[in-house]
């Protein structure tokens, strides 16, 4: 989903009223982030494809938002009402955090908000840098009976997402110590806490329920990624305490939530489906004046639920069942070998916009390569390395997507490779988009993770690759892996696409399993209040509806 001007940050994902609400960071004045004019945008759906914009939420017209409205989250009280916590950028340039609530709560489309002027709530603390006081989380009710939420700052010179507590949702008191805390991190922004279910449940549990396991994610702005761990948040001191920590609190030791080009991921519990729903900014590859000459820059993420494994470490991650309603014309195929060095066609799918899921059976893992164990900890420098074109012993085979005509001038490389460790072996993923684009300018990577299954004991593995027209989402290992990517296609323009499966590995590989579908456009459109309330009234907006 994208805009007509910049967007940025999932903002306030809720799930209200029979509607799925989406907030987002917006510049309504221009195609670029612009921390000063940074609004709140609106969109409303009845079944996460099929969207509605709304217009802008909030704006930044108050003297403790003066210089923009940045993130923040919604949060449904008891009494059934919401209210959006988020920081403001106030006119002296502090980042403050401030409430908002429904002008009229009635309205089951909440297009107006209220900004009471005894904003803010909380104002920077002494010891907090100005610059980094940001992004509050969605609040959650503790079994004391006092509400709580988390937000980023630099406290001391430390990397921290502090605590606070409140009884009235207004007045607020700062925990002692932060939730958790890295001086290997400037900043740890856009944070997010959340309940998981037991591990292999594929539900999700609301903010504030109990759990013996939460998530606690964070953006680190230095590398533009999202990092994530699985812990222990101890409601007696409000803290929270990895699983894992190998990296000694370097957050960049942490899970990643997506291996590829996504941003300031944001959740929230769907209470329609028991699940946990992701979304995530994923932002421009190309120039910014290509991004000027288009009017517009950024885009929303697929919309992914998202579970505990059954191993109990990492998340699973899988697009949201709804984008199955999208799926059109279709093709499979089963019990094929590709040979090695081989490439065989997709036929009959255009690929601009399309679902490919697929299983592939290894039938050996002789031939798989060697890898010292060091290099473990830089998988994007080893698919750069090992890229689509580099022949090797087990992979690489995956999929070539976006595909120009016979001669595959331009394409994107989705793909596995199988290494051997000393007593095991690793899958490694990569996403190559060094020939993406014959266009200049663009910024065209290769994305690469590891993905933890048992090659050796499973002989197989699944990938699943969303493409729509600029973006291609892939999910590893039924989602244990993730990555998506930016790509700028110049065939588009002029004809079709194409998918092909590949295998340059030294053996051939079975695909016992393959179907793909071209992907029907999805609807975003503005509608007139009149329209609105019609739609909201008769229940219109919770159906597979196009808005015009």
């Amino acid at each position: 989903m994208g805009t007509r001007r910049e967007l940025a940050d999932p903002n306030g994902p809720v799930y209200f009223n029979g509607m799925y609400h989406l907030f987002y960071q917006y510049n309504p004045h221009g195609a670029l982030w612009d921390v000063g004019n940074l609004s709140w945008g609106h969109t409303v759906s009845g079944d996460l494809v099929n969207w509605a914009d709304l217009g802008n939420a909030l704006d930044p017209t108050a003297p403790f938002d003066a210089n923009g409205c940045a993130s923040g989250s919604v949060t449904v009280l008891p009494d059934g009402n919401p209210v959006i916590l988020y920081s403001g950028i106030d006119a002296s340039r502090r980042q403050v955090q401030n409430i908002a609530f429904p002008k009229n709560p009635r309205d089951p489309l909440l297009r107006e908000w209220t900004k009471p002027s005894y904003n803010p709530v909380v104002p920077v603390p002494a010891d907090v840098s100005p610059d980094n006081f940001r992004d509050p989380t969605t609040a959650w009710l503790g079994r004391d009976g006092l509400w709580r939420f988390a937000v980023s700052a630099v406290a001391g010179g430390v990397g921290s997402t502090l605590v606070y507590r409140s009884a009235d949702f207004l007045r607020w008191e700062r925990r002692a110590a932060p939730l958790h805390a890295s001086r290997d991190a400037v900043m740890a922004e856009c944070p997010d806490l959340f309940p998981v279910a037991a591990p292999g449940v594929a539900e999700g549990l609301d903010a504030s329920a109990a759990a013996a396991r939460h998530v606690l994610k964070v953006s680190m702005p230095d590398t533009l990624q999202d990092y994530y761990a699985v812990g222990r948040y101890d409601e007696e001191t409000d803290t929270f305490t990895p699983d894992e920590d190998g990296g000694g609190g370097d957050y960049r030791r942490w899970r990643r939530i997506d291996h590829g080009h996504v941003y300031a991921s944001k959740t929230f519990f769907d209470a329609r489906r028991s699940r946990r729903v992701l979304w995530a900014w994923v932002n421009e590859s190309d120039s910014e004046a290509d991004d000027v000459a288009r009017g517009w820059s950024g885009l929303q993420s697929f919309p992914r639920a998202l579970w505990l494994d059954a191993g109990g470490r990492q998340l699973v991650q899988w697009p949201v069942e709804e984008i199955e309603t999208l799926r059109r014309k279709r093709v499979a195929m089963a019990d094929v070998e590709v040979e090695a060095g081989g490439l065989r066609e997709v036929e009959g799918v255009e690929s601009s916009q399309a679902d490919v899921d697929v299983v592939f059976e290894i039938t050996s893992l002789e031939r798989a390569e060697g890898l010292d164990p060091s290099r473990l900890m830089d998988p994007d420098a080893l698919c750069a390395e090992k890229g689509a074109s580099v022949r090797g012993g087990v992979g690489p085979f995956g999929l070539l997507v976006m595909a120009s005509g016979d001669d595959l001038r331009e394409h994107t490389a989705v793909f596995f490779r199988v290494f051997r460790l000393l007593r095991e072996y690793t899958v490694l993923m990569c996403t190559d988009l060094t020939r993406s684009s014959t266009k200049t300018g663009v910024y065209k990577p290769i994305h690469g993770g590891f993905v933890n299954v048992d090659i050796e004991k499973d002989k197989s593995i699944s990938l699943r690759t969303l493409i729509d027209r600029s973006i291609v989402e892939s999910f590893g290992g039924e989602g244990r892996t993730c990555m998506t990517a930016r790509v700028y296609p110049e065939h588009v323009a002029r004809g079709s696409s194409h998918i092909h499966v590949l295998n340059n590995g030294s053996d051939a590989v079975k695909v016992p399993k393959l179907e793909a579908w071209e992907l029907a456009t999805a609807s975003v459109n503005a509608i007139a209040a009149e329209e609105g309330d019609n739609l909201a009234a008769s229940g219109d907006m919770c159906k597979n509806t196009a808005y015009y």
